[in-house]
């Protein structure tokens, strides 16, 4: 209805080659329209990957039937019955962004899937280059180069099954496949063992038969309906099986394999791309003919890197000072300036020399929930490590065990939904983008190197940018749960609710996943989760709105979801930042970084490949897609106070001190669990 009222003009009676179709627009002037429309649908793909769904779900039809959407002017498509009423419609404007909000996010899936069912000749550069990144994400492919994967991408056929206990193939069949799946499960029987093991999404099989020219080992089943395949065909298989020992060279010492070339077929210049980065290279050293890594200064080589780019006035520096508040344990509060890797004994010398000796001291973190931690004299970069509503106390040892926290640890009392009544979710999605921004494009890279080797590897460096980031996503999470649960009213509360789901929409859209992903985990907590009566108070359609966003939460096949989605994405991009983390820490500690006194460069890839999405995401030079983007920027009358905060509450946007940002900025939280879930149980017990 919203199309016709729109373009009373776009479905009408066609004639082309002396045929007539009746009631149908051309590919092209869909496409036209909804990137006309202003419904939030900005490229070309994105538009075609919509249609794309439609086709599929049947409520846009082909006039020859043809199963795949086209953006062209003889290509017509008609609605189905139904679809389309001549009555003014009754969706207002923001329900029609939500449905094809949901669209879109379904429309990658649907344009994948058309690519692959097209013959493999027919595919055009972009398709070829979607399948390409989708075989970035597959594990069966993950050890094969990307040279590899693009052949790859050349010659996949892509096969489906409807029904579960469908034979693909037996044991002693001539092998003529390989097979990955894409969707579902396979059993794997064999004659005298019966299942032996069951294969899911990712795995792959037939391999073996290929490369030894022998019948197929086992027989292979479907566990499920609708099952969907990649395959590759023999031919294709030995080709490119061939072409990769071809342009593969391997170095072996006493026989066994201690460094693999492979030829840069897409390179200029050089042919041979050096497995070495920057920091290594391989030689022969005192006449032996063993190769023996020769490392550069890691260290020093790391931090010039650091050096040369740390450019944002509000990025804090190692030799930054921030201001450190302690408390006493009668909650009076002290404020010292140490620099920001100040240890422990650095802080209490500081203290006793401003309050002058008062015997034995010790520094101590106190949560909200009162739990206590002492610290060691020796420990540095306290205060960046604080978490939320963590704080300083130094106390003796009598005073130790009556230490309670301070009031503010234990969060507000009252929330702040009359507040948020007054900003629309995208214009609180908009400022929370332009001030994650800002904290976001702080963070150096090899902050993630320093995190994740520690500060016993690199002491004089700081992670102050990379740790402000992390706190501001925990903030994110917990006020998404405080604000609900200290939310009385149901009307208010559900009312609330839905904003929450449409801030994380709009979060999603502007490419600020970081929060898309901490404002996702504050509807999951389980003291939001539980609040059935508030959650059927919902529309469907925010409901149905819910769901869609969860996927992109999914974990499995190691968040195989958000990964096609933000390799689609150009910057600027904040990512989950979180995730990034876990993927290095997982990469450091589950491979050797040395392996019979040689670097293991295949970790040093992976590692860097993990870096450079710091560095890919920030590559453009401003802010991702927000209204105050527009607005010319005002400093600070202090700005050296602005770089050396490290508190998530400071302001770093330097913009005027509008209320709404001013209390995004200050955000109040219950970080305590136990509190929350007390607060959810008195709402709806």
């Amino acid at each position: 209805s919203h199309l016709v009222s729109s373009r009373p003009g776009l479905i009408r009676d066609h004639k082309y080659h002396l045929r007539h179709h009746r009631h149908c627009c051309s590919g092209k002037e869909l496409v036209d329209w909804l990137l006309s429309a202003g419904l939030s649908i900005q490229t070309r793909g994105q538009a075609i990957g919509v249609c794309q769904v439609l086709v599929d779900g049947a409520v846009l039809t082909h006039v020859k039937q043809e199963w795949h959407f086209q953006d062209k002017d003889a290509q017509f498509y008609r609605f189905a019955e139904g679809e389309l009423s001549l009555e003014p419609g009754t969706w207002d404007t923001e329900e029609l962004l939500e449905a094809l909000a949901f669209l879109a996010q379904l429309g990658p899936d649907a344009l994948l899937t058309m690519a692959l069912r097209k013959p493999p000749a027919q595919r055009t550069e972009d398709e070829l280059e979607l399948i390409f990144e989708e075989l970035l994400h597959i594990k069966a492919v993950a050890h094969l180069s990307h040279s590899v994967k693009r052949e790859l991408a050349s010659v996949l056929l892509f096969e489906s099954h409807p029904k579960a206990g469908t034979v693909l193939f037996s044991q002693g069949d001539k092998g003529t496949s390989w097979y990955i799946i894409w969707k579902g499960s396979v059993n794997v029987v064999t004659h005298g063992k019966g299942l032996v093991t069951t294969l899911h999404e990712g795995d792959d099989f037939g391999q073996l038969a290929l490369v030894n020219d022998a019948p197929r080992a086992a027989t292979i089943i479907l566990r499920e309906d609708n099952c969907h395949f990649l395959r590759v065909d023999k031919r294709d298989f030995n080709r490119i099986l061939k072409d990769v020992e071809a342009n593969t060279m391997r170095l072996r010492e006493h026989g066994k394999v201690v460094l693999v070339l492979e030829k840069n077929l897409q390179g200029s210049g050089c042919s041979n791309q050096s497995p070495s980065a920057g920091s290594s290279r391989l030689e022969n050293g005192g006449g032996s003919t063993s190769p023996q890594p020769k490392v550069r200064s890691t260290v020093n080589w790391i931090a010039s890197l650091e050096d040369a780019t740390l450019n944002n006035s509000c990025a804090i520096g190692a030799q930054d000072k921030v201001p450190y508040d302690v408390y006493r344990a009668d909650h009076s509060c002290l404020t010292v300036v140490l620099p920001v890797n100040a240890s422990v004994r650095d802080v209490l010398q500081s203290l006793a020399h401003r309050e002058g000796g008062h015997g034995e001291r010790m520094l101590v973190k106190v949560n909200s929930a009162g739990d206590k931690a002492g610290l060691q004299m020796d420990t540095i970069s306290v205060y960046t490590s604080l978490g939320l509503n963590e704080r300083l106390f130094v106390v003796n040892v009598q005073e130790l065990h009556t230490l309670t926290p301070h009031p503010e640890q234990l969060g507000p009392t009252v929330g702040s939904s009359e507040t948020l009544d007054l900003i629309s979710s995208k214009d609180l999605a908009s400022q929370l983008t332009d001030y994650d921004w800002n904290l976001f494009s702080s963070v150096h890279q090899v902050e993630l190197i320093y995190y994740t080797f520690g500060q016993q590897t690199f002491p004089s460096a700081t992670t102050a940018n990379l740790e402000r980031v992390m706190r501001r996503f925990n903030e994110l999470q917990y006020w998404i749960a405080t604000e609900l649960c200290l939310c009385a009213e149901p009307g208010k509360r559900a009312q609330l609710l839905r904003k929450f789901i449409k801030l994380a929409a709009h979060l999603k859209e502007q490419k600020n996943l970081n929060s898309f992903f901490a404002v996702m985990f504050g509807l999951s907590n389980t003291s939001v989760s539980r609040l059935s009566k508030t959650w059927e108070r919902l529309p469907h359609k925010t409901r149905k709105l819910h769901s869609a966003l969860e996927r992109m939460l999914d974990p499995s096949w190691n968040h195989r979801v958000y990964r096609l989605a933000i390799a689609k994405l150009t910057p600027p991009i904040i990512p989950f930042m979180p995730l990034l983390l876990k993927d290095m820490t997982f990469i450091h500690e589950g491979n050797r970084t040395l392996a019979e006194n040689l670097i293991n460069f295949e970790k040093m890839r992976m590692m860097a490949k993990a870096v450079r999405i710091i560095h890919h995401s920030q590559s453009h030079t401003y802010g991702p897609i927000s209204p105050l983007r527009s607005r010319p920027p005002q400093l600070l009358e202090d700005p050296q106070a602005l770089r050396i905060s490290t508190c998530s509450e400071q302001s770093l946007s330097g913009r005027s001190p509008a209320p709404t940002q001013a209390y995004l900025q200050h955000l109040k939280v219950i970080d305590n669990q136990k509190e929350l879930s007390r607060l959810s149980r008195d709402l709806e017990s």
